[in-house]
């Protein structure tokens, strides 16, 4: 795990809303955040979650799964119907089915209880680092066939024409996959990549989202022609310019 230290600055005026039932919780993930410079707001339950997002639209939310009334899983597939802040969610240990479910409803990370400061903030920043774009391509767009067209300079992507909607991290997944078109990318470098050095044994976070990209481009996910598998090894995105030399 990446341990932080004072050369990695917290923007100014980053804003992180924490929501769990429990008082001594946000209190402890309160004053650990507050030490690295963020801004921190609360919520106690995931009603409350909802409303505080609409108000203070904060640029990451820590959520916890274990709440009454609304638990953490029906909190984020409610927030996923209109936005795509980021969200680390806060599982037991050893709840893998927890950290799956999690993934699937749209996490972006997850942390076990109990967790060291470092851990945490180490986690709160990889995931913000990770919603940056990455820079544009620097050149046109990349019409790959006559279903797919790629422009990096304005982060549009569009399958038969319509413009089709990436969170974050499957947009720069995409990014990295197709500046590498044609040659077979690893698995730890496309975690290191896109999530950061401390991910590279994390390979189930890879293989969902290429699932999600496979889902949102290919005309059929189970048998792909953009985005490739080499087993054991990596991924590799089809070579776009043989296709066009065709």
């Amino acid at each position: 795990m990446k341990i932080t230290n004072n050369t990695e600055k917290s923007r100014p005026g980053t804003k992180i809303l924490v929501v769990d039932d429990e008082q001594r919780m946000i209190h402890f993930i309160r004053m650990n955040l507050d030490l690295e410079g963020f801004s921190v707001h609360e919520a106690y339950d995931g009603k409350d979650a909802l409303d505080q997002i609409r108000k203070v639209m904060p640029d990451l939310v820590i959520l916890d799964v274990m709440m009454p009334k609304m638990d953490g899983f029906e909190t984020l597939a409610l927030l996923r119907e209109n936005s795509n802040v980021p969200v680390i969610m806060l599982t037991a240990r050893g709840e893998e089915n927890d950290r799956v479910r999690g993934l699937e409803l749209g996490a972006d990370d997850y942390v076990t209880k109990p967790f060291s400061p470092r851990e945490l903030v180490s986690r709160v920043r990889a995931v913000l680092r990770r919603v940056e774009p990455p820079k544009g391509g620097g050149g046109e767009a990349i019409q790959v066939d006559d279903r797919l067209r790629i422009d990096f300079d304005r982060h549009e992507i569009f399958v038969n024409n319509e413009l089709v909607k990436l969170r974050p991290t499957e947009y720069r997944l995409l990014y990295h996959l197709v500046q590498n078109a044609g040659w077979v990318v690893s698995h730890d470098q496309l975690l290191a990549k896109v999530w950061g050095y401390e991910y590279q044994s994390e390979t189930h976070y890879l293989r969902l989202y290429v699932n999600y990209l496979r889902e949102k481009l290919e005309s059929d996910p189970r048998d792909p022609k953009y985005i490739l598998t080499e087993r054991g090894v990596g991924y590799r995105f089809v070579d776009y310019k043989r296709l066009s030399d065709k």
